[in-house]
């Protein structure tokens, strides 16, 4: 249904990959070649769907997000979401039951991100993190730039069509902030 490496307005468009040669790598274990590298050297990114009409983007992570000692989040930000800002996306769905832990610095890139989604009545919504790395962003208070937990850690995505799956997630994230 979407190839990022053939959507124009991807910041993965022309992205070759390799089914046979794995060279990207968290810590000392290979991952697939097919998630994608936004700088970080703990964490990857799967633009699963991206929907510019209605603004939104599905993505799923890897890794250990690891602001501490490699910044993650300004790679997130920086190479990936703000491409996909500038394409109107302002509705981020990430899926993160691939996120094994989270080591907190600070919360300016996650403030920035809020308000550049926010001014445009976007949200960034967490489905199926891990509950101690949902613990972990609250220890830091970063969760307030975030709309997670509760039912969002209970989505079964795989089984749903991709706009099924943003419906559904819209509809939880509209009723808890509107």
């Amino acid at each position: 249904m979407y190839c990022a490496e053939e959507d124009e307005l991807s910041p993965f468009f022309n992205q070759e990959y390799s089914e046979f040669e794995f060279s990207n790598k968290i810590y000392d274990f290979y991952i697939h070649p097919q998630w994608d590298n936004i700088g970080s050297q703990t964490l990857f990114v799967k633009l699963l769907f991206a929907h510019y009409g209605e603004g939104y983007a599905i993505v799923e992570l890897i890794g250990e997000w690891n602001d501490l000692l490699y910044n993650d989040i300004m790679f997130l930000k920086r190479e990936f979401a703000d491409h996909l800002i500038n394409e109107g996306i302002t509705k981020f769905i990430f899926i993160g039951e691939n996120v094994l832990n989270f080591h907190t610095s600070d919360d300016c890139y996650y403030e920035e991100w809020f308000e550049d989604v926010n001014d445009e009545d976007g949200w960034i919504a967490l489905v199926n993190f891990r509950d101690h790395v949902l613990e972990d962003f609250s220890k830091a208070y970063i969760d307030q730039y975030f709309v997670s937990g509760g039912n969002l850690n209970e989505v079964n995505w795989r089984t749903q069509h991709p706009h099924q799956f943003y419906e559904k997630i819209n509809a939880s994230v509209v009723k808890r902030i509107g």
